[in-house]
């Protein structure tokens, strides 16, 4: 069972759609983190990075996931406001060992934030400090300091130090998300259905670019 189904059982919900936008930097490890995330019959043993876009959905008995995996190459983040709209939970994965570029995560960040998309909604940000496994690491606490994440004050937010490859973390973020949920009444919409043809032909028009 994946972690999407704990989230299924405790909204009870049904045939609704819960859209997801997974969003951070190239490398950071967010493919890696959604494989973990499906149930383990579904999970892949070959992650390569993402071009564009990819779309992943997991369906429950009782809720339909789409989680939107966004690429964090410099070329294709400019892609990630057109899905904003559609976004009912946001989860931010940081490679905390790459601190040279912690500026330009804090940088897309604060992109978000400040989307009048985002902006005025109080929607969850689940953030991940990933790959906690690798050496000289930053802590989950030093990054959410880089990132100024203490003066957001209009949404919920938590951060997870996660190491994504062996699952770690993985599992406090999805209970976070729960109880969050719970404590604001959240109230997922049903999404509009979204255009398959014309996300189709956008992923084609980027990979042709590429």
């Amino acid at each position: 069972m994946g972690l999407f189904d704990k989230l299924a059982g405790w909204l009870g919900l049904k045939k609704k759609e819960v859209n997801v936008l997974c969003l951070g930097l190239d490398n950071s490890g967010k493919t890696t983190i959604i494989n973990q995330l499906k149930p383990s019959n579904a999970q892949t043993q070959d992650i390569v990075p993402t071009i564009g876009f990819s779309i992943e959905k997991f369906k429950t008995s009782s809720l339909s996931f789409t989680v939107f995996d966004m690429s964090g190459q410099g070329r294709y983040r400019n892609l990630w406001e057109h899905y904003y709209k559609e976004g009912q939970a946001i989860i931010f994965v940081v490679d905390s060992g790459d601190k040279l570029r912690m500026v330009v995560a804090k940088e897309e960040l604060d992109t978000l934030l400040n989307h009048p998309d985002v902006k005025h909604r109080r929607i969850p940000l689940l953030f991940f400090a990933n790959k906690m496994d690798v050496r000289d690491a930053l802590s989950s606490v030093k990054v959410s300091q880089l990132l100024c994440l203490e003066n957001i004050k209009d949404k919920p937010w938590h951060i997870c130090a996660s190491d994504a490859v062996k699952g770690e973390g993985l599992p406090e973020g999805v209970d976070w998300l729960q109880g969050t949920a719970d404590s604001l009444s959240l109230s997922l919409v049903v999404s509009a259905p979204l255009n398959v043809f014309a996300l189709i032909f956008l992923h084609s028009y980027v990979i042709c670019r590429n």
